[in-house]
This record gives C-alpha cells, structure tokens and sequence, in this order.
C-alpha cells in the first residue's frame, strides 16, 4: 500500500509539468491559426503624453515595458500575443468638450495613421472584416479605430459621418461623464435612456456603418440603445457586474438582451473592474488620500503634494493591492457566456488605458495568453476559443456592414 502511494506520488508530480507542456504547445498551435482581435487600447492617448504624439519615438518595435516612459503594448508582444487587428481608441479627456473636443479627436486619428505608417511591414489601416482577414493573410496586424466618447462629435451628426470617412469604426457612446443626449454608468442620471438626439445618433450609425458601443454608458443606456439598433452592438472594453458590482460592468438582463441583438461583451483586464476585491481595496485607498490631504475629495489639499505622495505610498506598502489573476478574468467569460452565449464574449483588454498594471502576468498585450490556457483547462474548445479571440467580433462587423448596405 506504501509503496502505491509514492508510485502514485510521482506519477503525480510528473505529470503536472507534461500538462502544462501541453497547454503550451495547444496555445502555439491555436494563435498560429486563430486571429486575437482586441477590442480597445488607449496606446494613441499614451503616444501623445509620453512621446509628443510621435509614434517614431515610442520605438514600438522593441520591448517598450524597458521604456524610461514603459508602454503595455509594442509590435513585438502584438505578434506573441497572436494579434490580427487591435482597435486603437482614439479617447479624449471627458472634460475636454465642444469644438476642442472633436479637434484633439481629430489629433487622435492622426496619430494612429502615422503610427501605421510609421511600421507598414508590421501593421495595416483596415475598415471591414474583409480587410482584417486580408490583413492577416499578408502577416500584418489589422488597425481598426474607435472613439470614446458621444462628447467628440459635438453634437453634430455630420462630424460623425467626419470621423467614419476617418475610418472610426465605432463610437462609444458615453465615456465617464453623460453627453446631454445619453448617460455614463459614472454620473448622476440625466436622460435615464437616449433622448431623441440620441436615438438619431444610433440611427445613422446603422446607415453608416459604425458599431454603437455600450462600454461606459449607464444600464438605462445600454437597454435604450439595444432596442434602438437595427444592428448588433458591442461592448469594447466591460465585464459582467455579478462578478464585480463596478457601474462598469454589464448587468445580466443587459447580457440577455444582447443575445438577442448578436452583440459582443469584450472583457477587459482592468483590475478595479475584474476583482470586487480591488474595488473595495480602491475605495479604501480613496478614504486614506482624503484623510491624508484633508479633502473628501482627495485632492491633495491642505498638504504639499509630495509629502501626500510619499504617506500614500506607505499605506500601501501596509495595505498592498490584492491579487488579480487570469483566472479571475476567465471567470466574467465565463459567466458572460453563461447568460449570453459564447457567441456574445470578446476580448478588449483597456492596454494602455490602464493605471497600475493588469493582472498577474497579463500586464501587457501578450497577456491573452494566459486567459486562453486558463479557459483550455477548464475545457473550452479550440472552436469556442476562436469566437473569443476574434469570430465574434468580426461576426459583429460583417452584420454592421450589412445592415449598413441594406
């Protein structure tokens, strides 16, 4: 009996670096044939503050985590990653508003053109699904834009045809603050929907062709645009509220509306948006800043900024963030897929949009990897996967192009 028990033992032991030697191989073998399309990545906004909006400068063909000003993405971890398309967000500052607002999206724009025009062996402008995949075929990387925020068209429907002539294929409605015609998930309530306005908005993103995206916009919002849309819909970069409660994330009976629309949830690896846990850490964090400065607000009021600085940092050494893994990411897919169907879950990181960094070993855009050989182990299928990685969303686009010719 002794000796069964450290047979057994053994063969234990042996056979855990052979698994995870097999979910290695299986994930080369999947990238290599599977396109990884991201939903959103805030690299242009990062360009422009770090290096002077000089893609050239950012030397993003090298390793940029090195960087004296680091980046979450570059070439390099885009092919480990097992890109196809990545759409760049072309975001604004939500207090940015009014004709400023729609000339620094317009600044945005340029700086993704220049960015692929600066790296042509490495990446291509696309605007359809087709062009993703011609993309890929020729070994490049697929660039795909989005704006974030109903602010940036300036209330003017004819910059919303502007910006799709630019090659903005979807705009987000709202980003941290209401629009006047539709409501952040992160401010008062105001039109509890879409007001008329609002809804002409949708109804010439449906003639143009541009995606109506619902990250960031209150659950009313969501629910208005939803039934509003001739065409699916997407959530570039959210998670499922059951798992973490964050006004972020999709309430469930919004995911069983989106079935029934053919949109997409693309999950992000935000930390205070993944783990209930960090939110409440966050929280806590925001209560010692206002006790440190003074301020509810926590605006550094009543003390030098520095020495604010410094006391913060030590209740954090004291009080460190908790943990995030990619298992806790697999788990809002999971459940996304659970109440919408795995047809309806994408990817969409938030790189570069990200303060801090992402989760354990997901801290910059080769981290897809470890969230698929998480969800390899608990079973998923190379099919499913792939309509995770990117079927989903170029499902969306060929179906947004379509109602768009209709």
């Amino acid at each position: 009996m002794r000796g069964r028990f450290w047979i057994g033992l053994a063969l234990a032991a042996a056979s855990a670096p052979v698994a995870a030697q097999s979910v290695e191989a299986r994930l080369d073998r999947f990238l290599a044939t599977r396109p990884v399309i991201d939903g959103h990545n805030d690299l242009p906004w990062e360009l422009r503050e770090k290096y002077g909006a000089s893609p050239e400068r950012a030397r993003l063909d090298g390793d940029t985590s090195r960087a004296a000003e680091p980046l979450q993405t570059d070439l390099p971890r885009l092919k480990r990653g097992g890109y196809a398309a990545q759409f760049w967000s072309v975001w604004i500052p939500a207090a940015t508003t009014g004709p400023a607002a729609v000339e620094t999206t317009i600044e945005q724009i340029d700086i993704v053109r220049r960015m692929v025009a600066a790296h042509p062996d490495r990446l291509t402008l696309a605007t359809t699904a087709a062009e993703v995949e011609t993309a890929r075929r020729a070994g490049k990387i697929a660039s795909l834009i989005g704006a974030e925020g109903g602010g940036q068209i300036d209330g003017n429907l004819s910059i919303l045809r502007q910006y799709r002539a630019l090659g903005v294929l979807y705009l987000t409605l709202t980003h941290t603050r209401n629009v006047g015609w539709a409501d952040s998930g992160t401010d008062v309530p105001d039109t509890r929907g879409l007001t008329d306005f609002g809804r002409q908005v949708i109804a010439e993103m449906n003639r143009i062709g541009m995606i109506v995206d619902l990250s960031h916009t209150s659950p009313d919002t969501m629910r208005a645009a939803i039934a509003a849309s001739k065409a699916p819909v997407m959530f570039s970069h959210s998670n499922a509220y059951a798992v973490n409660p964050h006004p972020r994330n999709v309430p469930d009976d919004v995911l069983a509306l989106l079935k029934a629309n053919g949109g997409v949830v693309m999950v992000n690896v935000y930390p205070v948006f993944v783990s209930a846990k960090v939110r409440a850490w966050q929280a806590e964090k925001a209560a010692a800043e206002a006790r440190l400065t003074g301020s509810p607000a926590g605006l550094m009021l009543g003390a030098p900024k520095a020495e604010v600085e410094a006391k913060l940092a030590v209740w954090v050494a004291a009080n460190p963030q908790p943990p995030v893994t990619a298992a806790d990411v697999a788990d809002h897919v999971e459940h996304i897929a659970r109440i919408a169907g795995r047809d309806h879950v994408g990817l969409g990181g938030d790189y570069d949009g990200i303060s801090g960094t992402g989760p354990e070993g997901m801290k910059g855009v080769d981290g897809w990897r470890l969230l698929f050989a998480e969800l390899m182990r608990r079973g998923w299928s190379d099919a499913d996967l792939a309509r995770l990685a990117g079927g989903n969303i170029l499902r969306v686009m060929r179906r947004v192009e379509a109602v768009a010719a209709r």
